[in-house]
């Protein structure tokens, strides 16, 4: 643990147990409707369990933790269990306090599609998610012990994966028909874009000296802050008001400002027709019924396949992967710079296309181009042709921008109706990120107990299997309403 390596190591476990258990959290709260206050509560008191077994089996074997994350100079478990109380406490009074007060509890009944949700507003409370991430850029900065960093990392787990699910359900609800899939897709834009300003902000924050890793994490507070602000001139959604509130004055006004040009005949009849599917609920059951197979299929194999291309894995480990093709650490980290750049732009190619080309269409190029790179890369590690590894990776790069990575948040909003958008959203992330957690963790084990070809050769084949299912399942939704989707699936109103 005390070489860099541990430390390393150290720091992605905690991760990894910290987004997964904010991942439970809100898979827990958004699909199966467990009280946010018990999951929050269980989930914090997993995550504590946690840091006192690694806490006291750190006493037990000597190892030693470094200074920066040591506990204080606890050496014995009675030491430990006051004082992870004593950052527990006011931890939990805060979220506590949260629920109570500033609607993060009815944002997590809204995303769950409880019935309560009906009354509550949707926009206004993302406001809240900026509380969640500043406190976990802040906590992350000055944590004094792996505990807090976790406790920090599994707050942000929590903002980051119900963000996942409201962005591109409001995005999807506001947008038209015609330009949909691109205003829906300026989510992953924007993720992919964050993901190049943290390697740009990482690079220069590199140099600043021991705690340099404290200023990468805690600098996330200002971006979030700005967020804040920006959420302030959110209107909501024209469906949540007509169908949830029944304000159609509101709505209309929504609606003028989405499409300035149409007609007052026109907004009418599309106010018309989200109230009438509105109307439409209460014959419709569950979320969990053989009337939704097809769009629950859809949102758990779109979110399962873009992991199993092992986007995420080779995202997070690429100045590895090109070590192991004899690059140097340095040559290796300004790589991984550049596959933030390729997946930016090409992200931006994505969304240029996607409601030109349509989402099924974008899928099919996609899976080619996984399955070309991913199988070169293969047969590079097999044969020792180590030089091509680089550009094929870069390949990767781009075919998942342009394919999975432009559709996937798109195609999973759209599918659903009005009901049940909400869980499905839900379901879709919380399929797309526990892959991602278990991919990442797993991933460095796999480069070691197989040789990277046969790792590669894996994600291809798993891209094989893509291909077959777009081709026997994907629908098409370019240009399509909400509504017409809803009938094309032939899965009715609600």
């Amino acid at each position: 643990v005390n070489s860099p390596g541990g430390v390393v190591e150290g720091i992605v476990v905690a991760l990894g147990v910290s987004a997964l258990a904010g991942l439970l959290n809100g898979i827990g709260v958004g699909v199966f409707r467990v009280h946010p206050l018990i999951m929050t509560l269980g989930m914090s008191f997993v995550v504590l369990g946690l840091a006192n077994v690694w806490q006291l089996q750190t006493v037990q074997t000597g190892a030693g933790v470094p200074a920066s994350l040591r506990w204080l100079g606890s050496n014995t478990f009675a030491d430990v269990v006051p004082y992870s109380l004593i950052v527990f406490i006011p931890v939990m009074l805060l979220i506590l306090v949260g629920l109570r007060r500033t609607g993060f509890g009815r944002l997590l009944y809204a995303i769950g599609d409880n019935p309560v949700a009906a009354r509550l507003s949707g926009a206004r409370a993302w406001q809240v998610l900026i509380v969640l991430y500043v406190i976990s850029a802040v906590g992350c900065g000055f944590a004094p012990d792996v505990w807090s960093f976790i406790t920090a990392r599994f707050i942000g787990g929590i903002g980051i994966g119900i963000s996942t699910v409201a962005a591109p359900l409001y995005i999807s609800e506001i947008a038209p028909p015609a330009h949909r899939g691109r205003l829906a897709g300026m989510f992953q834009f924007n993720i992919v874009f964050g993901i190049v300003v943290a390697f740009a902000s990482n690079a220069l924050l590199s140099g600043i000296g021991e705690h340099a890793w404290r200023w990468m994490l805690g600098i996330a507070a200002f971006p979030s802050v700005a967020y804040a602000l920006l959420c302030l001139v959110i209107p909501e959604s024209p469906r949540w008001l007509l169908s949830r509130k029944r304000d159609r004055r509101r709505g209309l006004e929504v609606l003028r400002l989405i499409n300035p040009e149409a007609s007052q005949g026109e907004l009418e009849a599309e106010a018309d027709a989200m109230t009438g599917a509105a109307d439409g609920r209460t014959a419709t059951g569950g979320f969990w019924t053989w009337r939704l197979r097809i769009p629950i299929a859809l949102a758990v194999l779109v979110a399962f396949f873009n992991q199993l291309s092992g986007i995420n894995a080779i995202l997070y480990f690429a100045p590895r992967i090109f070590e192991l093709t004899g690059l140097g650490a340095k040559a290796a980290l300004l790589q991984s710079v550049g596959i933030g750049i390729t997946n930016l732009v090409f992200t931006f190619v994505g969304l240029w296309l996607i409601d030109r080309l349509g989402r099924r269409t974008l899928l099919y190029v996609g899976s080619f181009g996984y399955i070309a790179s991913l199988g070169l890369c293969s047969w590079a590690f097999f044969t020792q042709h180590l030089g091509i590894v680089p550009a094929c990776i870069f390949a990767f790069i781009a075919a998942h921008a342009i394919g999975q990575g432009a559709v996937i948040w798109v195609l999973i909003s759209e599918i659903f109706p009005d009901r049940h958008r909400a869980a499905g959203q839900s379901l879709g992330s919380f399929t797309h990120w526990v892959f991602a957690a278990l991919l990442t963790t797993f991933f460095p084990k796999m480069v070691t107990a197989f040789s990277p070809g046969q790792v590669f050769l894996f994600f291809c084949g798993m891209m094989v299997l893509q291909l077959v299912w777009v081709k026997l399942m994907v629908p098409e939704t370019r240009g399509l309403t909400l509504e017409s989707i809803q009938e094309k699936l032939r899965i009715g109103p609600g």
